[in-house]
């Protein structure tokens, strides 16, 4: 890949060398009969009885019109058994496809064009961290793994190819004879890793900030990286909001070696975009929202928890729900738990159980770290002395071609990423002379807090049957990665908030830049204590909202990141908060899905007044006409909005595309909301002016970016501006994680859907985020799953997923959610028995086998 692919959320997809072949295919699957029996085939058993060989007890699994289980044991082994059985009969071929990411196999399936992608995971090692968590499981927590395990097993000794799912049907032209090995709890954990990865943090602004040191100034870097806006956006927890400190000092690595270090960033940058995302296309302006109201501010005097957490868009959706319910709820069963789970993976994530309720948003801490480290030979420096690389190989089998060994290079700080293939190459030649050190060879190593073995495995259970704030912050205290915001509520009427995590303390540096690798004084030395994280129990506000704003005030004693979200869906999220409570009237749970669906827009709340005062003539000054009455709402009907975000794209490309470094143009999110806004109150700073388009100043450049966007959208919807909607531009198709990208248009027609017309814009609450380096306004990150939970009542919360609970293409709940999840509609959310039994489309008995 060149070093000149533009900063973009989209990896590569899978692609097929042999499309005729698989038209060929696609052709039959939808032919009269034959693509009828070849569809459905793989459709699961849903209601009746079937034997399960290992079961202790019958298990019943109620399925309401949705498909959503909820599975009903009389002991936690069978519980997990059948979660994985369950799982398995809607989403295996999603699992098997997700094992062999984080294992490094991709090529097994799909040939030589997933190398590079296999040679990266192995040198992060996934796997190999997993397989060594799972030994460090207390024997009852390997016990709920293995139950798991052996549940998808029993589903695949009865099922093979297509009967598995229609993918495999598609996969054995290209890999004839594929069969799937038997799941392991290994299998499971490392989706902890892709969990992880998607969430690490400020890798990507580390690169970033690199990349732009080498064409800008010290103070234009920090011009284009902001600090956390402490005086005017929330913190979590509240408390003062002085001005940013200062960042702890580090040991420059120099103009020569940041210039050395440009291209194989670059290229890691562009490596780190085409790792397939399990939680669907990575970006820097991925997040989540998540608040909670207290019982005096509701209508049935006990708390309402609101969560949407933010993805990238994959179908089928990243969520599976579930509930999972011991027919009776003893200390020696105690789950009685719904919500949000990960197929593969046992247990739920997101939800609440018969006593507390929780939600995630990403707390994004720095947790890892570059390392630009001297290499000679077999060896590297640290602190004057060479000390040995670690080092070894391992085989990357191919399908269709020879296999490919890799050799795998680490560092006391971790692997080494230029190693990662050769297109990464040695750093330049001419960079040990400008910079004055010896002769030899450097590479970039990673610190990753994910890469050593942890406990998180084993936190989801303890969260699941926690039953008060101390057993929840205990679970919290084993859910070191990667770190989240969690959001607590109970039926006592109590909230709180904790952050958890594994976050490190530097030695020197605050984490935002390339480190010297061959100096002591730059590594780590320990990790924060998780009674040290922040943390709070029953504010006196009676609120509490996480939007990966900042989670502390900024004399916070620990050190988290500077790259928080900048906080413009916290603040309009607090709004809303506010305004409700200083009405008088009380939070409901529709007053909370409201909110979930809020569109106001706070970049053109600063930007389109500024806009509209301009005194401009011709096409432009039709186009901010539109402006001048809008109401700042990214509405699907909206013309304004469809304007107003072309005009904030063309800028963004005019005022940066051709000024800043190779991978680093802007996205057009939060970070880019406070570049421009505080560069409005700069009419003649020197990025308002391009001399390639002869434009000098705010306002002349201001006035080109309006005039581009009349052309642009007279182009893509008429010269009829009273007939332009920001919905027929902000479209999502979902797409399939493996297939959905293959190039083969009759493949990506059988497995993805949409396009669907979406409101709300990148960083507004209804965050449906769309990339400014590109040519559209596709949507590419969302919402993945919504939900409300009532603490008075469980059976009248509310949840929604992007897509439908099945992963088989055709079936009647692939896709049948996605329509109320596009309106910011949700579904009832039965929890008792009487209610979801009430609800019960299908029932299943999984038989014991006792013969």
């Amino acid at each position: 890949m060149g070093t000149d692919t533009p900063r973009t959320s989209r990896h590569r997809g899978i692609r097929f060398l042999i499309g005729a072949l698989v038209t060929v295919l696609v052709l039959g699957v939808v032919a009269a009969g034959l693509g009828v029996w070849t569809v459905q085939r793989s459709f699961p058993t849903l209601s009746g009885r079937v034997v399960i060989a290992g079961l202790h007890h019958d298990v019943s699994v109620y399925r309401d019109s949705a498909g959503i289980p909820q599975i009903v044991a009389d002991n936690p082994k069978d519980l997990f058994m059948a979660q994985g059985y369950v799982h398995a009969q809607d989403r295996f071929w999603e699992m098997d496809f997700r094992r062999h990411v984080t294992a490094g196999r991709l090529s097994e399936l799909f040939g030589a064009s997933q190398v590079p992608t296999d040679t990266f995971i192995r040198t992060l090692g996934w796997r190999a961290v997993a397989e060594k968590e799972v030994k460090l499981l207390d024997p009852e927590t390997l016990s709920f793994y293995q139950a798991y395990a052996d549940g998808v097993n029993a589903y695949l000794a009865a099922h093979q190819g297509a009967d598995l799912s229609l993918e495999y049907a598609v996969l054995g032209i290209q890999t004839p004879g594929y069969k799937p090995e038997k799941w392991t709890p290994a299998d499971s954990v490392a989706w902890l890793k892709a969990m992880a990865w998607d969430l690490r943090s400020n890798l990507d602004d580390e690169i970033d900030r690199a990349l732009l040191s080498t064409k800008l100034t010290p103070e234009q870097v920090a011009q284009l990286h902001p600090d956390y806006p402490f005086a005017s956006h929330p913190t979590i927890i509240g408390g003062p909001a002085p001005a940013a400190t200062a960042a702890t000092s580090v040991e420059p690595l120099g103009e020569a070696a940041s210039v050395a270090a440009a291209a194989p960033l670059t290229r890691l940058k562009a490596a780190l975009d085409d790792v397939p995302a399990l939680m669907g296309p990575a970006g820097s302006d991925i997040g989540s929202n998540s608040w909670v109201v207290s019982g005096s501010l509701t209508d049935t005097g006990k708390p309402l928890l609101a969560n949407d957490p933010h993805l990238g868009a994959v179908m089928p959706s990243i969520w599976y729900q579930a509930g999972l319910h011991c027919l009776k709820v003893t200390a020696e069963c105690p789950f009685d738990v719904s919500g949000y789970t990960f197929s593969g993976l046992p247990g739920v994530i997101i939800g609440h159980n018969d006593r507390v309720a929780w939600g995630f948003t990403n707390l994004g801490p720095d947790v890892a770290d570059l390392y630009l480290e001297k290499v000679k030979g077999t060896s590297y420096e640290m602190d004057g002395v060479q000390v040995p690389l670690t080092s070894h190989t391992e085989k990357i089998k191919v399908a269709g071609g020879a296999p490919v060994t890799i050799t795998i290079r680490a560092t006391e700080h971790g692997p080494i990423v230029s190693d990662i293939s050769d297109a990464f190459g040695t750093i330049t030649h001419d960079y040990p002379t400008k910079a004055g050190y010896p002769d030899g060879d450097y590479a970039l190593s990673l610190q990753w807090t994910a890469l050593t073995p942890g406990r998180t495995a084993s936190a989801i259970f303890a969260m699941d049957r926690a039953t008060n704030w101390d057993q929840f912050r205990a679970a919290a205290s084993l859910f070191e990665v990667p770190s989240q915001n969690l959001l607590y509520s109970d039926v006592d009427g109590n909230i709180g908030y904790q952050a958890p995590g594994l976050i490190p303390i530097r030695r020197s540096g605050d984490g935002t830049a390339v480190n010297p690798g061959w100096t002591s004084a730059s590594g780590w030395s320990g990790y924060v204590p998780f009674s040290a994280l922040p943390s709070v129990f029953n504010p006196p506000s009676g609120y509490i909202v996480t939007a990966n704003n900042a989670a502390a005030p900024a004399d916070f004693p620990a050190f988290i990141t500077r790259d928080w979200d900048l906080g413009y869906r916290a603040q309009q999220i607090t709004t809303r908060i506010q305004a409700q409570i200083a009405s008088g009237e009380k939070f409901t749970v529709k007053t909370m899905a409201s909110i979930q669906a809020d569109d106001v827009d706070a970049n053109a709340a600063q930007l389109a007044p500024v806009l509209a005062d301009l005194k401009l003539s011709g096409d432009a000054a039709k186009g901010v006409a539109l402006l001048k009455k809008w109401d700042d709402r990214d509405g699907v009907d909206s013309a304004a909005a469809a304007y107003f975000q072309m005009t904030w794209r063309q800028l963004l490309v005019a005022m940066f595309g051709d000024k800043l470094p190779d991978g680093t143009r802007p996205a057009g999110g939060d970070r880019w909301f406070s570049v421009v806004g505080t560069l409005l109150g700069q009419p003649d700073s020197p990025w308002w002016t391009n001399k390639k388009i002869g434009v000098s100043g705010r306002d002349e450049m201001l006035a080109y970016a309006a005039k581009k966007a009349w052309e642009e959208g007279t182009d893509a919807m008429g010269g009829d501006p009273s007939k332009w909607r920001w919905g027929s531009l902000h479209t999502l198709e979902l797409t399939n994680a493996s297939f959905g990208e293959s190039g083969v248009p009759p493949l990506e027609w059988l497995f993805n859907r949409g396009p669907y017309e979406l409101p709300g814009s990148t960083s507004v609450v209804d965050a449906l985020g769309w990339d400014a380096t590109e040519d559209s306004y596709d949507v590419h990150w969302v919402p993945s799953m919504r939900q409300v939970i009532s603490l008075a009542d469980f059976d009248q919360s509310t949840w929604i997923n992007l897509s439908g609970e099945s992963g088989h293409a055709f079936h009647p709940n692939y896709a049948d959610q996605t329509t109320l999840w596009q309106q910011n509609q949700t579904r009832p959310w039965p929890f008792t028995p009487k209610a979801y039994q009430k609800a019960a489309k299908d029932t299943l008995v999984l038989k014991a086998n006792h013969d």
